[in-house]
C-alpha cells in the first residue's frame, strides 16, 4: 500500500483512510515509521488521519506501538490543530502503559490541554491523563489532587464525568 496515494484519495471518506490505514498497521502492512515519515512532512489534516488511525490501531491492539510512535505523539500532543492535538492524546492514553517510564513530558502537555478551548481536545486529556492515573507509579496524592482540581474547574460534565471515574476508587 502506498501512503501517499491512500491520503490523496477522494474517493474514500476521512474515516474510510482511518480504517484502512489502521488495519494495514495492525497487519503489519504498514510500518510506523513509514507513516510517521510522511505524516512528518504532511499537512495538518493529513497528518490528524495518520495519527486517528494510530489510534485506532493502538485501541485495538497498544502492543504495536514502538517508541518513534509514542515520541510523534507525544510531541504532537502540542500542534496547533485541535484534531491533531486530541487524536495525540487518545494514543498516548492507549500506550501510555508500554511507556510508564517516558510519561513526564507527555503529561506536562496534557495538563496544559486541560485549558484548551476546544472540549474535545480536553475530553481526550482526561481520557489520556485517566489512564495514566492507573499505572501504579502515577497513582500518587498529588496526581491525584491535580486531577480534583482539573475536575473542580472543568465546565463540561462529559468530562468531569470521566475524572470522577477514577478519582472515586
Amino acid at each position: 500500500m502506498v501512503l501517499d496515494e491512500l491520503l490523496k484519495r477522494k474517493d474514500l471518506k476521512p474515516k474510510e483512510k482511518t480504517e484502512v490505514m489502521a488495519d494495514a498497521i495492525i497487519s503489519g502492512e504498514l510500518a510506523i515509521i513509514d507513516i510517521i515519515n510522511v505524516a512528518s512532512t504532511a499537512k495538518d489534516p493529513a497528518k490528524a488521519t495518520c495519527m486517528e488511525a494510530f489510534e485506532y490501531a493502538t485501541n485495538k491492539k497498544p502492543v504495536i506501538a514502538n517508541m518513534e510512535l509514542f515520541r510523534f505523539a507525544q510531541n504532537n500532543l502540542c500542534a496547533k490543530a485541535p484534531r491533531l492535538k486530541w487524536e495525540s492524546a487518545k494514543v498516548i492514553g492507549n500506550i501510555a502503559h508500554l511507556y510508564s517510564e517516558h510519561l513526564e513530558e507527555a503529561i506536562a502537555s496534557l495538563l496544559e490541554n486541560t485549558k484548551d478551548d476546544g472540549t474535545v481536545v480536553r475530553w481526550s486529556a482526561a481520557y489520556a491523563l485517566t489512564q495514566i492515573f492507573d499505572l501504579p507509579n502515577y497513582s500518587n496524592d498529588d496526581f491525584r489532587t491535580t486531577l480534583q482540581d482539573i475536575c473542580e474547574f472543568e465546565e463540561k460534565n462529559s468530562i468531569k464525568k470521566i475524572y470522577l471515574k477514577v478519582l472515586k476508587r
